[in-house]
């Protein structure tokens, strides 16, 4: 397993979109743009296909645990920080229907 598959996994696993990944970055004082997270993410025989070097995935690690953990100062609960979501809180779904489920009767043709 390479950088690439790492950091694709942990991007898939937390639902991160390629700007947050920059954003979580930028907190670490990395700069680095969306197409180049786009191109980390590729499959490896893609012409636009670039291999994570260990100071991206190292600074994404240590920008990641600044995010979900927090600064000492100011902690943050991970269990909050994932609840949340990228576009905040989830809405709160119905529960689903107990019960069987509905199915509706075929007419069966004598023979």
């Amino acid at each position: 397993m390479n950088n690439n598959d790492v950091l694709k996994k942990l991007r898939v696993a937390l639902m991160l979109r390629d700007d947050e990944i920059v954003d979580i970055l930028k907190g670490v004082d990395f700069n680095i743009s969306k197409s180049e997270i786009g191109a980390f993410c590729r499959r490896e025989g893609h012409p636009k296909y670039m291999e994570c070097g260990d100071q991206v995935l190292r600074n994404f690690l240590n920008g990641l645990v600044l995010h979900l953990r927090g600064t000492k100062e100011n902690p943050k609960y991970p269990g909050n920080v994932l609840k949340s979501g990228p576009t905040g809180p989830s809405p709160k779904k119905s529960p689903p229907k107990k019960g069987k489920p509905f199915y509706p009767k075929k007419d069966k043709k004598k023979s």
